[in-house]
Protein backbone atom coordinates (compact mmCIF):
# COMPACT_ATOMS: atom_id res chain seq x y z
CA UNK A 1 0.00 0.00 0.00
CA UNK A 2 1.65 3.48 -1.31
CA UNK A 3 0.35 5.78 1.66
CA UNK A 4 0.35 9.67 1.14
CA UNK A 5 2.11 11.27 3.98
CA UNK A 6 0.46 14.25 5.79
CA UNK A 7 3.60 15.92 5.00
CA UNK A 8 4.62 16.93 8.80
CA UNK A 9 7.92 16.31 10.42
CA UNK A 10 8.20 14.16 13.26
CA UNK A 11 9.21 17.18 15.84
CA UNK A 12 5.88 19.36 14.53
CA UNK A 13 3.81 16.00 14.62
CA UNK A 14 4.94 14.97 18.65
CA UNK A 15 4.75 18.32 19.75
CA UNK A 16 1.20 19.25 17.46
CA UNK A 17 0.23 15.71 18.78
CA UNK A 18 0.59 16.10 22.39
CA UNK A 19 -1.37 19.67 22.19
CA UNK A 20 -4.30 17.47 19.95
CA UNK A 21 -3.91 14.75 22.68
CA UNK A 22 -5.13 16.64 25.79
CA UNK A 23 -7.61 19.07 23.69
CA UNK A 24 -9.30 15.29 22.62
CA UNK A 25 -9.23 14.30 26.36
CA UNK A 26 -11.01 17.44 27.50
CA UNK A 27 -13.97 17.02 24.90
CA UNK A 28 -17.02 16.47 25.95
CA UNK A 29 -19.16 13.63 24.07
CA UNK A 30 -22.49 11.85 24.05
CA UNK A 31 -23.08 9.08 25.89
CA UNK A 32 -26.15 6.72 25.30
CA UNK A 33 -27.64 3.28 27.05
CA UNK A 34 -26.70 0.07 25.85
CA UNK A 35 -30.48 0.17 24.02
CA UNK A 36 -28.99 3.35 22.26
CA UNK A 37 -30.96 5.73 24.21
CA UNK A 38 -29.00 8.92 24.76
CA UNK A 39 -28.37 9.41 28.74
CA UNK A 40 -25.70 12.38 29.13
CA UNK A 41 -22.47 13.39 27.95
CA UNK A 42 -19.06 12.82 29.73
CA UNK A 43 -15.61 13.92 28.58
CA UNK A 44 -13.73 11.89 26.35
CA UNK A 45 -11.39 10.29 28.78
CA UNK A 46 -14.21 9.50 31.15
CA UNK A 47 -15.59 7.86 28.40
CA UNK A 48 -12.65 5.25 27.66
CA UNK A 49 -12.00 4.86 31.24
CA UNK A 50 -15.55 3.84 32.43
CA UNK A 51 -16.36 1.92 28.83
CA UNK A 52 -19.79 3.69 28.84
CA UNK A 53 -21.78 3.12 25.35
CA UNK A 54 -21.80 5.93 22.98
CA UNK A 55 -22.54 6.84 19.31
CA UNK A 56 -20.27 6.94 16.43
CA UNK A 57 -20.36 7.54 12.73
CA UNK A 58 -18.80 5.57 10.26
CA UNK A 59 -18.12 7.33 6.48
CA UNK A 60 -16.54 5.23 3.89
CA UNK A 61 -15.91 7.46 0.93
CA UNK A 62 -15.10 5.93 -2.33
CA UNK A 63 -14.37 6.89 -5.38
CA UNK A 64 -15.32 6.67 -9.16
CA UNK A 65 -13.64 3.31 -9.62
CA UNK A 66 -14.98 2.05 -6.90
CA UNK A 67 -12.20 1.69 -4.93
CA UNK A 68 -12.07 2.57 -0.66
CA UNK A 69 -10.24 5.77 1.01
CA UNK A 70 -8.31 4.25 4.13
CA UNK A 71 -6.11 5.89 6.82
CA UNK A 72 -3.51 5.20 8.98
CA UNK A 73 -4.59 6.79 12.58
CA UNK A 74 -1.93 8.63 14.04
CA UNK A 75 0.42 7.18 16.62
CA UNK A 76 -1.30 10.07 19.39
CA UNK A 77 -4.50 8.00 19.08
CA UNK A 78 -6.30 6.89 22.18
CA UNK A 79 -7.80 3.77 20.70
CA UNK A 80 -5.97 1.79 18.18
CA UNK A 81 -2.66 4.26 17.60
CA UNK A 82 -1.30 3.53 14.13
CA UNK A 83 -3.84 1.26 13.14
CA UNK A 84 -5.72 1.37 9.97
CA UNK A 85 -9.48 3.14 9.51
CA UNK A 86 -11.55 1.73 7.07
CA UNK A 87 -14.18 4.79 7.57
CA UNK A 88 -13.81 8.37 8.56
CA UNK A 89 -15.86 9.15 11.65
CA UNK A 90 -15.72 9.00 15.63
CA UNK A 91 -17.58 9.96 18.72
CA UNK A 92 -20.64 11.67 18.15
CA UNK A 93 -20.07 15.33 20.58
CA UNK A 94 -22.40 16.29 23.28
CA UNK A 95 -25.75 16.99 21.69
CA UNK A 96 -24.99 16.55 18.34
CA UNK A 97 -27.33 15.23 15.62
CA UNK A 98 -25.70 11.67 14.29
CA UNK A 99 -25.87 12.71 11.22
CA UNK A 100 -24.48 16.09 11.54
CA UNK A 101 -21.33 14.36 13.32
CA UNK A 102 -21.22 11.90 10.58
CA UNK A 103 -20.79 15.40 8.50
CA UNK A 104 -18.31 17.11 10.86
CA UNK A 105 -16.01 14.09 11.30
CA UNK A 106 -15.49 12.88 7.65
CA UNK A 107 -14.46 17.35 6.34
CA UNK A 108 -12.03 17.08 9.71
CA UNK A 109 -10.11 13.82 9.30
CA UNK A 110 -10.18 14.12 5.40
CA UNK A 111 -11.17 17.55 3.99
CA UNK A 112 -14.58 15.57 2.33
CA UNK A 113 -17.73 17.92 2.11
CA UNK A 114 -19.98 15.72 0.16
CA UNK A 115 -23.53 14.48 0.56
CA UNK A 116 -23.66 11.37 2.53
CA UNK A 117 -25.87 8.49 1.80
CA UNK A 118 -27.66 7.03 5.41
CA UNK A 119 -27.07 2.74 5.65
CA UNK A 120 -27.94 1.59 8.27
CA UNK A 121 -27.06 1.41 12.50
CA UNK A 122 -25.45 -1.17 14.27
CA UNK A 123 -23.76 -2.14 17.43
CA UNK A 124 -19.95 -3.12 18.25
CA UNK A 125 -20.00 -4.54 21.46
CA UNK A 126 -16.54 -4.38 22.22
CA UNK A 127 -16.21 -1.12 22.12
CA UNK A 128 -19.65 -0.36 23.26
CA UNK A 129 -20.38 1.78 20.19
CA UNK A 130 -23.88 2.51 18.38
CA UNK A 131 -22.71 2.89 15.30
CA UNK A 132 -24.38 4.78 11.98
CA UNK A 133 -23.07 4.07 8.65
CA UNK A 134 -23.04 6.18 5.92
CA UNK A 135 -21.36 6.24 2.01
CA UNK A 136 -20.27 9.11 0.00
CA UNK A 137 -18.49 9.89 -3.39
CA UNK A 138 -15.28 12.00 -3.74
CA UNK A 139 -13.11 12.81 -6.58
CA UNK A 140 -11.67 15.57 -4.97
CA UNK A 141 -8.73 15.66 -2.92
CA UNK A 142 -8.01 14.54 0.30
CA UNK A 143 -6.63 16.87 2.96
CA UNK A 144 -5.77 14.39 6.03
CA UNK A 145 -5.95 16.07 9.67
CA UNK A 146 -2.67 15.98 11.02
CA UNK A 147 -3.64 15.08 14.28
CA UNK A 148 -5.68 12.18 13.22
CA UNK A 149 -4.73 10.72 9.83
CA UNK A 150 -1.07 9.65 9.30
CA UNK A 151 -1.77 8.88 5.63
CA UNK A 152 -4.59 7.52 3.00
CA UNK A 153 -4.85 5.25 0.18
CA UNK A 154 -7.22 4.29 -1.94
CA UNK A 155 -7.79 0.23 -1.75
CA UNK A 156 -10.19 -1.85 -3.67
CA UNK A 157 -12.32 -3.14 -0.96
CA UNK A 158 -10.55 -7.00 -1.10
CA UNK A 159 -7.49 -5.16 -0.41
CA UNK A 160 -8.79 -2.98 2.12
CA UNK A 161 -10.37 -6.01 3.96
CA UNK A 162 -6.96 -8.15 4.05
CA UNK A 163 -5.07 -5.34 6.01
CA UNK A 164 -3.89 -6.39 9.00
CA UNK A 165 -3.98 -3.96 12.16
CA UNK A 166 -7.34 -2.38 10.96
CA UNK A 167 -9.61 -1.06 13.73
CA UNK A 168 -11.84 -3.48 14.64
CA UNK A 169 -15.35 -1.39 14.57
CA UNK A 170 -14.45 0.13 11.30
CA UNK A 171 -14.21 -3.43 9.95
CA UNK A 172 -17.48 -4.53 11.03
CA UNK A 173 -18.91 -1.45 9.44
CA UNK A 174 -17.56 -2.17 6.20
CA UNK A 175 -19.11 -5.82 6.35
CA UNK A 176 -22.22 -3.97 7.41
CA UNK A 177 -22.77 -2.22 4.48
CA UNK A 178 -21.14 -4.67 2.31
CA UNK A 179 -24.33 -6.93 3.03
CA UNK A 180 -26.82 -3.92 3.14
CA UNK A 181 -29.14 -3.20 0.12
CA UNK A 182 -28.04 0.20 -0.17
CA UNK A 183 -24.43 -0.74 -0.75
CA UNK A 184 -22.65 1.20 -3.76
CA UNK A 185 -19.92 -1.00 -4.59
CA UNK A 186 -19.90 -4.92 -5.62
CA UNK A 187 -18.86 -7.04 -2.80
CA UNK A 188 -15.54 -8.77 -2.85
Amino acid sequence: MALRANGKSANEDSAFGACAKARAAREQVQICTPEGRRCGSVRRFRLRQLRLWHFASYVFVFDDSDRLCVQKRTQIKDVFPGAFDLSAGGVLAAGEARHIGARREVFEELGVSAPLNFTGSFQFGALHVHGDIFWTRWTGPIRPQPEEVEATDWLDIADALALQQVTPDTRAALVYLLASPGCPVGRP
